[in-house]
């Protein structure tokens, strides 16, 4: 009987080790899948590299993104200025991505740009995951709360976002700051339906009927219990926000309704170009490229980020 009982003890520290050790390998597995993901090793570098060349713009760019010479409209890119400086001594630089219809250089212009779009796609991100998840988990856990907000939410998304957002800078003055709050409002619903959606699958669950009945309150609950599952799921919704807040921002400068002019952004740089696009495509040509490969690196991020966080992909690999 000791034997028995000595063997059974033995079974179950092993299942109790292997048990750790899966549990470990797990934690470790997922920086592992996220360095195996081809998505998120192009997106992220791809990312990175904007982030690095948004933060070195001032020493990248080779003159100032608003600095006008007409003598220099519309050349092409490759052209080279050659000035002589106070010591007569002869001076040239070439404009890598040719210059606009003001003489400015282009190449400078499409570097700053890259500031302004990272800084509203992440604020972007930011508030509307921020505001998202505090309105998204009162009203899936409120019952009577779920109704009016749901509603309002509701009556957010049936307008196109891009249309309340040229609404939105249309009552204001235009700026960097008016544009972010116009695109954050339209995607906040979005991070509401989906922390809700979650909220009401959790709030059903054991542990937090067990929490509700030893009389733990609220927000304790919300904060130990519900808040941990909506962070993967809102780190991947966070990406998709961020591409979508870059090319609002494009859109509403490209038509006039967004940052303004003579602060250098890729949609303002496309809409000062299109006029003569036919005969001088580089104005819209860089801007555009460099617009396409952020945005398509941000997707490409949120859905490696999907494939390795989603418990219910991993299941099926």
């Amino acid at each position: 009987m000791s034997q028995i009982q000595e063997t059974h003890g033995d079974v179950s520290s092993l299942v109790d080790a292997a048990a750790e050790a899966d549990a470990s390998s797990r934690k470790l597995s997922i920086w592992e899948r996220l360095l195996q993901d081809k998505s998120v090793v192009i997106g992220g570098s791809i990312m990175a590299f904007m982030v690095l060349l948004s933060i070195m713009a001032p020493l990248l760019g080779t003159m100032d993104p608003s600095e006008i010479d007409p003598t220099y409209r519309n050349k092409t890119p490759g052209f080279e200025k050659v000035w002589t400086d106070e010591d007569d001594k002869e001076q040239s630089w070439a404009f890598r991505m040719g210059t606009d219809t003001l003489g400015r250089d282009t190449y400078s212009r499409v570097i700053y740009g890259t500031q302004v779009s990272l800084i509203v796609g992440i604020t972007v991100a930011a508030l509307s995951i921020s505001l998202g998840l505090v309105i998204g988990m009162f009203a899936g856990y409120i019952r009577w709360l779920d109704g009016l907000v749901m509603r309002v939410m509701d009556g957010l998304m049936a307008i196109p976002g891009i249309l309340l957002a040229i609404a939105l800078v249309s009552l204001s003055s235009a700026g960097l700051d008016t544009v972010i709050l116009a695109i954050t409002i339209p995607e906040v619903p979005r991070v509401v339906r989906l922390v809700r959606s979650i909220v009401l699958s959790i709030r059903e669950e054991p542990y937090v009927e067990a929490a509700i009945s030893t009389g733990t309150r609220l927000h304790l609950i919300l904060y130990r219990h519900v808040l941990p599952n909506t962070v993967a799921p809102l780190i991947v919704q966070g990406t998709y926000i961020v591409a979508s807040a870059i090319l609002v921002e494009a859109i509403l400068s490209f038509l006039g309704a967004g940052i303004p002019p003579e602060i250098p952004t890729w949609g303002n740089i496309m809409a000062e170009g299109r006029v003569l696009f036919r005969i001088f495509p580089h104005n819209i040509l860089f801007p555009g490229i460099f617009l396409a490969i952020t945005v398509l690196a941000v997707n490409m991020l949120g859905d490696g980020l999907r494939d390795t966080l989603d418990p219910r992909l991993e299941k099926r690999t």
